[in-house]
This record gives C-alpha cells, structure tokens and sequence, in this order.
C-alpha cells in the first residue's frame, strides 16, 4: 500500500487550505491522507473549522477538529482518511510523521492577511528537518476550478540529478503538465571585459555554464513528461519568485546534512516566505 500524505491541520484558513491541497494530492496519488493535530497548536486558534463546527473556537478540541477535517476531506476526494491527535509540540510530531510519509503538506500561518504572508515556526522547522517532501501551501491555488489552464511546475534546478528533479517529474505526470526546469545564473560585478579568459564577453562564460549544469541536471528525464529548459540572469530567489506567478508548484532541493545538520539556504527561505504558489522542499537522499 502506498505511504500515506500527511497533513497538519490546527483549524486555521491556512491549514484548510492545506488540506483541500492534500486531499485532492491523494486522490491523484491513490493514497491515503493522514489528518495530524498536535494538541499544542490550540494557541493559533482553530477558528476556520469552529465555524464550520457552529462554536467558539476556544471550546473546539483536537478531536472536532479533526473529525471535522476528515468529514471535508472525504467530501473533497473519495480517499481513505485516517487522523490523528497527539499531545506534542507540532514540528516534533510532523516530523517524526515524515518518517512513514510520501510527503507532508503543511499551511503557512494562518490568521489575517498579514500573518498569513509570513511563514510560521512550525511550517519553517517541518520544511528544514523532514525526512520526506514538504509541500508548504502558499497563495490560493485550486485546481478544481472550472476553466483554469492547469499550470506547469517549476523546477529549480541546483547540481546534477536530484530528488528534487524526480519529484518535480511524478508531480508532472500526476497533474498532466509540463515542468519548466529554471536555472538562474549571475555574472560577478568584478568580472570586465578585460578579463583574459573572457574574450570580451564577461557574461558569455556563466550563461554557458549555466546551460551545461541545467543539461546535466536534466539527463535522466523520462519520455513522458514535457520538459521545458530555461536559464535566466538574475539572484536564484528573485527569479524563482518571478516563476511562481505562473506556476502551480514550484519544487526546489534541501541539500544532505552537513556537520551542522540539515538547513534552508536564503533562496529556500525566501521562496517559503514569499512564493505566489505551493512550495516544496524535497530533501536530497542520503
């Protein structure tokens, strides 16, 4: 049977959204969705799904919430729905969900315009130390709207073949949609037209090697899946931001744990902060 998607619900909008995202992800992957609330969350508030519930949201328990997230999500997908709620702070429970986990999907803050443009702790801690992919649902996508063109996935593409570059291509192949591969390059404002090795054209030498590791990254694409290729001149972050306006995910790497443990570069945190679309972070495999 296939691992299931889990996904962390505290009765937020946020975490509603997450939820329909996760809901419609299983029933493409034909796996069961796992519904997770940590009895710690009760602080964000559960307002969202207290509504729903016809009560205040401070009289919402952990079990309601859940029953209530299950009830929409069935009702969303014809999946199989299992829940759980554990007395623990959050990251420590998703995380140590991702261990039996194809992925974790997970909301940003979730309560008012303002927070909600921010990325919470939880979210931030889930996407650094989990041991599967963690979709953070950014912007208002849906993919059941009627008469929307589905969008491609966006690729942020680092060195070589990756998990995040095989991720990228099952999500094409679920969803019926291209994946335009992006690799963003920048020419160092100390390289002139002087420089002996550039003959003239300082850019020249960083665009093709841009193009070459984007090829490399690339070499093991299957048939089946509509590659775009693309490189653009500009920081990572601000080109990937760019990408996400038309995107409907946008799939980036986290690289193996270093001596100091597994961490986000800046591109990561700015894409998780700011994306106009879903985010995920696919960790390399070690």
């Amino acid at each position: 049977m296939s691992l299931p998607l889990v996904v962390g619900v505290d009765g937020s909008e946020s975490s509603l959204r997450a939820l329909d995202w996760a809901a419609d992800e299983a029933a493409l992957r034909r796996a069961p969705l796992r519904v997770v609330y940590a009895s710690r969350w009760e602080r964000y508030e559960g307002a969202a799904l207290a509504r729903e519930l016809g009560a205040p949201s401070a009289q919402v328990s952990g079990e309601e919430i859940v029953r209530a997230a299950a009830r929409r999500a069935r009702g969303r997908a014809d999946i199989t729905v299992t829940t759980a709620v554990v007395t623990e702070e959050a990251e420590y429970v998703l995380i140590h969900e991702s261990r039996n986990a194809s992925a974790v999907v997970v909301g940003t803050r979730g309560r008012g315009a303002l927070a909600d443009a921010l990325l919470g702790s939880v979210s931030l801690s889930v996407a650094t130390y989990a041991h599967c992919p963690v979709v953070v649902i950014r912007g208002d996508h849906d993919d059941r709207t009627a008469g929307r063109r589905p969008a491609p996935i966006v690729l942020g593409v680092a060195d070589g073949p990756t998990s995040a570059v095989r991720f990228a291509y099952e999500e094409a192949r679920l969803h019926a949609v291209p994946v335009e591969a992006v690799r963003a390059w920048r020419c160092p404002s100390h390289e002139t037209a002087d420089h002996p090795l550039l003959g003239g054209r300082p850019e020249r030498l960083h665009e093709e090697r841009a193009v070459g590791q984007l090829e490399a990254a690339l070499a093991e694409a299957p048939l089946d899946v509509k590659l775009r290729r693309r490189t653009t001149e500009g920081p990572a972050g601000k080109v990937l931001l760019d990408a996400s306006h038309e995107a409907g995910l946008l799939v980036i790497g986290r690289r193996r744990p270093g001596h100091l443990g597994p961490h986000l570069g800046r591109v990561a945190h700015r894409l998780l902060h700011h994306a106009a679309c879903p985010v995920a972070i696919v960790p390399d495999a070690v």
